[in-house]
């Protein structure tokens, strides 16, 4: 299984919010904004699995949707805003993506190749904004409370453009730092992405985010 970038797109989904008193509802919002001003940069560890629906009966039947869920993947994250991440692939497989602030570096260690491109403005509306682009997210978004669940306080955001293929973005805060996200695309598949060792605003070194080409590694730009 190889990784593309529309896949790491399809960030996250936790179902099944419930209501919340209106206290913890503000909360939510006042948490991810204050995320948001104050954080610059962070690093920390993730846990992402695909969620799919599937009916087992013929059109126009009623059945219960049948719940498939794939493997986790987990790694590690670094980012800087606006628009410098390192997203590391560990497991089941290994890969890279890395973004400078102006190009985009997908790196397959397996097939030992390198895929670039012009990072542009493809962050702005995308789940990667959340937390790599920059702060004005209300721009692209729209933003509402949405309850809380064991202790986690989410927020939902809405893409306002209609040209992505993201539905509906969840983000969920305890003690003002993300700790889930959830993401529902077009196609009918959520995601589930957990962080856990999340720290704000550590030290980077002035070429954290350059990406050096591995030895011997092919190149595609696109």
């Amino acid at each position: 299984m190889h990784f593309s970038f529309s896949r790491f797109s399809r960030l996250v989904l936790i179902a099944g919010m419930f209501a919340a008193p209106l206290v913890l509802h503000a909360a939510a919002l006042d948490q991810f904004k204050s995320f948001v001003a104050g954080t610059q940069s962070a690093k920390g560890e993730f846990s992402q699995r695909l969620v799919r629906s599937e009916s087992a009966a013929k059109p126009g039947a009623t059945a219960t949707p049948a719940v498939k869920v794939s493997t986790p993947s987990t790694g590690t994250f670094l980012f800087a805003r606006p628009g410098k991440f390192i997203w590391t692939y560990l497991k089941p497989y290994e890969q890279v993506l890395q973004a400078d602030g102006d190009k985009l570096f997908i790196y397959d260690k397996d097939l030992n190749q390198v895929t670039s491109r012009k990072l542009g403005n493809a962050i702005g509306s995308s789940p990667a904004a959340i937390l790599f682009g920059s702060n004005d997210l209300e721009k692209n978004f729209t933003l509402k409370e949405a309850g809380t669940r064991e202790g986690v306080e989410w927020l939902d955001a809405i893409p306002k453009s209609k040209d992505t293929t993201f539905e509906h973005i969840g983000i969920g805060l305890r003690d003002g730092v993300p700790v889930a996200m959830e993401l529902r695309d077009t196609f009918g598949q959520t995601s589930v992405l957990t962080f856990t060792r999340f720290e704000r605003n550590p030290v980077l070194a002035a070429d954290q985010f350059k990406f050096v080409i591995p030895k011997g590694a092919d190149v595609n730009q696109q």
